[in-house]
């Protein structure tokens, strides 16, 4: 393991399903840095709007449940699953959450020492100077086969083709939104994990972050 971590931000980007996530709390763990997975803030919102009764579409709603709700008071196991990963997306896409969610992220990646934050606008919004960037994907046949396998695992009764449609949904919504979109930064490393195993796409990443901090 390299040592030295002074402000080593390391942003990893990419699409639902890419992988993102593991490889982020990987490289998390390999530099012994802080990990924010920025897409549980956005489920979060979903999640206090979907027990409030609010319709995730209402943008007026959105705003307001963005600036007052606590981080703390969802277990983990209440943010995960197919629906509420398609209001996360539909929430994802109200400008006034984005930037309602921006402070939070931006302060978690401006730590002592550096942090880890995977999402979907991490190089190009939220962490723009980071000095290691990764833009993660896949096939979306792969990732939606790795989705079927997680929820079906969490005995969610699901379908290939159905978790495919999302997937697809999901893709054009997020890179097609006006606010913040999911792109590549002009700077970060593409990493196609669709034929690679989890070990040799977590070596893959820690050769990107260290070719980027070799300068």
């Amino acid at each position: 393991m390299s040592s030295g971590k002074r402000n080593l931000v390391i942003a990893v980007d990419g699409p639902a399903a890419s992988g993102k996530g593991t490889l982020a709390r990987r490289l998390a763990a390999h530099y012994r840095l802080p990990y924010l997975d920025t897409g549980l803030l956005y489920r979060m919102v979903a999640r206090a709007m979907l027990d409030a009764g609010h319709d995730i579409r209402d943008a007026a709603a959105a705003e307001q449940v963005v600036g007052s709700f606590d981080e703390t008071a969802f277990p983990e196991d209440r943010l995960r699953g197919r629906e509420i990963g398609e209001a996360a997306s539909v929430v994802a896409a109200v400008p006034a959450v984005r930037a309602g969610l921006l402070t939070r992220q931006r302060r978690f990646a401006a730590q002592a020492g550096g942090a880890v934050l995977d999402g979907r606008d991490i190089g190009t919004v939220i962490c723009p100077e980071a000095p290691a960037k990764l833009f993660v994907t896949a096939t979306p046949e792969v990732r939606a086969a790795r989705r079927h396998k997680e929820l079906a695992g969490r005995g969610e009764a699901v379908t290939f083709d159905g978790i495919l449609a999302d997937i697809r949904r999901r893709d054009a919504r997020d890179s097609g939104r006006s606010d913040a979109p999911l792109k590549a930064a002009e700077d970060a490393v593409t990493l196609d994990t669709s034929a690679l195993t989890v070990e040799e796409a977590v070596a893959a990443a820690i050769d990107i972050v260290e070719g980027r901090r070799a300068g």
